[in-house]
C-alpha cells in the first residue's frame, strides 16, 4: 500500500511500536494499515449422494473443477458466505449442515473454511464464474482436473468420512507444494 486510506499521504514500511510485523504506516497521520489473510469459504453441496462441482470460468485454473467457494465479504458470516458463493458459482441453494475442514494456507495468506451442505433442490447451472456445473458420483469425479489441492484433499477426506458415516471437523496446514 503506497498511500494512506485516511488522508492520502504516502506510507512507509516499518514495524510500529509494540508490534512484530512490518506494516504500511502513514507518514502524515500515523495510521497503521494491516494486511491480513483472506478468508475463503465454501461447501460440499450434496444431492442424493452426488457432489456438485463447478468448472472454473475465471483464472486462476480456468477449465478446472472445484467446489463452490470464494472470498468472504465484510459483514458476512462464514455460513452465509458459503451459501452465497454456491449461489453465485452454481445457481444452487444449499443448507449448511456443519463445519467440515479448515485449511491454513500461509504461503498465499489464505484460510479455507469448508462446510458440509445439502442442496435444497436439484436446480443448478453455469454462471459467469463457472462454465459448467455438474453432479458427480465419487467414481466419476475428474480427479486429474481438480483446480486446487485444498479441494482435492477436501473431497478425498469427505468420501472416506462418508463411508464411516462420521464427519469430524479437522484443521490442516497446506504446505508450499499445495495449490
Amino acid at each position: 500500500m503506497k498511500f494512506c486510506t485516511a488522508c492520502g499521504s504516502s506510507t512507509l514500511l516499518k514495524t510500529p511500536p509494540e508490534d512484530d510485523h512490518i506494516r504500511a504506516v502513514c507518514s502524515n497521520c500515523g495510521l497503521i494499515h494491516y494486511n491480513n489473510p483472506k478468508m475463503v469459504v465454501g461447501c460440499i453441496p450434496e444431492w442424493q449422494g452426488k457432489i456438485l462441482l463447478c468448472k472454473r470460468n475465471i483464472e486462476p485454473r480456468i477449465g478446472k473443477w472445484t467446489l463452490p467457494a470464494g472470498y468472504l465479504e465484510n459483514g458476512e458470516s462464514v455460513q452465509a458466505g458459503a451459501v452465497r458463493e454456491t449461489r453465485e458459482e452454481a445457481l444452487a441453494e444449499v443448507r449448511i449442515i456443519t463445519p467440515y475442514r479448515l485449511f491454513n494456507i500461509t504461503f498465499v495468506d489464505q484460510i479455507y473454511f469448508m462446510f458440509r451442505a445439502v442442496m435444497t433442490s436439484d436446480r443448478f447451472g453455469p454462471t459467469c464464474e463457472s462454465s459448467d456445473v455438474r453432479l458427480f458420483e465419487e467414481k466419476d469425479i475428474p480427479w486429474d482436473r481438480i483446480a486446487f489441492e485444498v479441494i482435492r484433499q477436501t473431497l478425498e477426506h469427505y468420501f472416506k468420512d462418508r463411508k464411516k458415516r462420521r464427519y469430524p471437523f479437522r484443521i490442516f496446514d497446506l504446505g508450499k507444494t499445495g495449490g
